[in-house]
């Protein structure tokens, strides 16, 4: 599948910024289950990006900017040409020991009822933790309606609730999984729904590593699936915060609003 993708997101100030230093996680790298055509980031203002890949094999690239900025607008855009592997991803861009995968952060606390949760799956799968995996990516799924809007939830919070952000899925499966010793990332990218395409926008989900003969294996709990050729991913890490499309430090007063518009459309080949 060829994927048209352009994401843009639109910063305004009340008043005007005196100065911006921003950095970008918005360049999908090529795997094998998808191959990254063209790509380019623009931004609104005079700038130069630096690019530097991180710890997690992520290309970001940074910025600063000296004001008045009444407008900053930034949008990524290309082609990317997407295959179903089921999932699965031998080979990355790996440059951490599968153990920092294991580390629990201040969004994936490992608490008593995750444990549990998990535990449990794990029992009932009779040690199989790739069916562990899917136990618990389906009961996430059943459990929590997604919500963009939600407030932030901890995984332990998230199990008590009715709904959560897809961020707050992924890190509860996150926390999940390396309570029973599978390494496992927080995933961003965009998932193309062919029957309803206007509902685009960064999405979030998990890979976990299950030993050398699968490698990492991709779970979305908020859809119970794993990844196909309508997933695109963008950048890895430990939680959302390692996977931001966008960080950094707006020097203001007043008001900020933000706008993000994503569009995705499959490119038909002749």
């Amino acid at each position: 599948m060829r994927l048209a993708i352009t994401h843009a997101t639109v910063y305004r100030f009340e008043t005007p910024a005196a100065r911006a230093i921003q950095t970008l996680r918005l360049t999908p790298r090529t795997t094998e289950a998808q191959l990254v055509d063209r790509w380019r980031i623009d931004v609104s203002q005079d700038c130069r990006l630096v690019a530097v890949e991180d710890a997690f094999g992520n290309l970001t690239h940074t910025f600063s900017i000296d004001g008045p900025i009444d407008e900053l607008v930034i949008e990524a855009s290309g082609e990317v040409v997407t295959e179903d592997t089921a999932g699965i991803l031998h080979r990355t861009r790996e440059r951490l020991p599968l153990a920092v995968f294991l580390r629990i952060t201040e969004r994936t606390p490992l608490e008593a009822p995750v444990r549990d949760f998990a535990a449990t799956a794990l029992a009932e799968s009779v040690g199989d933790r790739l069916a562990a995996l899917h136990l618990m990516m389906g009961r996430i799924s059943e459990r929590l309606a997604v919500d963009p809007d939600a407030p932030p939830t901890l995984p332990n919070e998230a199990l008590a609730a009715e709904a959560a952000t897809p961020e707050d899925v992924a890190h509860l499966f996150a926390a999940a999984a390396r309570s029973i010793d599978v390494p496992t990332r927080c995933v961003s990218g965009w998932r193309f729904d062919p029957d309803d395409p206007a509902d685009a926008r960064l999405h979030a989900w998990n890979e976990a590593h299950l030993g050398p003969g699968l490698g990492w294996v991709g779970f979305d709990a908020t859809r119970n699936e794993c990844p196909t050729d309508r997933w695109v991913r963008l950048a890895v890490g430990l939680d959302a915060l390692d996977t931001c499309p966008i960080r950094g430090v707006r020097t203001h007063f007043g008001e900020e609003a933000v706008e993000t518009r994503t569009e995705l459309r499959e490119i038909s080949v002749c």
